[in-house]
């Protein structure tokens, strides 16, 4: 009897753990195979002629998040988003690019989805792209750039704006 139970346990905690780890690499391995490209290489056509109203530089918000982190920097037009070739995130699922009326988003609380306007899903986990505004948009009105997963309602990575002069 004791050599089942022994054997039974054995199982057991084989079954967790290589439930958990088959998780763990879903995760990861997940989002580069369905949800995105890996590598963005959009170019702003006419960007010479363009007018930069803001820029921003994203920040891993919380250090001891090892999953949700970003860097890199983004260029706000009058007329579209775009996130630079030095632009990276961790990968995952649902993530999306927003602006947001409030500066210095740090926490998950910090952010409100519904009070941001979004400018969709985010179409590369590294990489130049592009994300058109609204027309109408007053890019004045927003103070941040955040990439969001929607999925888990988390924040991934924001970039507090730095207007420039009209």
């Amino acid at each position: 009897m004791r050599r089942f139970w022994k054997g039974f346990l054995i199982f057991a905690f084989g079954g967790v753990l290589g439930t958990g780890v088959g998780f763990a690499l879903g995760i990861f391995v997940y989002p580069y195979i369905f949800l995105a490209d890996v590598v963005a290489t959009e170019s702003v056509a006419g960007r010479e002629a363009r007018v930069v109203r803001a820029r921003g530089t994203f920040i891993h918000a919380d250090p001891n998040d090892p999953v949700h982190y970003g860097k890199g920097s983004a260029t706000v037009f009058a007329e579209l988003a775009h996130l630079e070739t030095d632009f990276e995130v961790g990968p995952g699922p649902r993530f999306h690019v927003y602006l947001s009326p409030r500066a210095s988003i740090r926490r998950n609380a910090d952010f409100d989805e519904g009070a941001s306007l979004d400018l969709g899903r985010l179409k590369a986990f590294k990489g130049s792209q592009s994300y058109p505004l609204p027309a109408g948009t007053k890019i004045e009105d927003y103070k941040s750039l955040v990439i969001w997963c929607k999925t888990f309602g988390v924040l991934v990575t924001p970039a507090d704006l730095q207007f420039t002069a009209k």
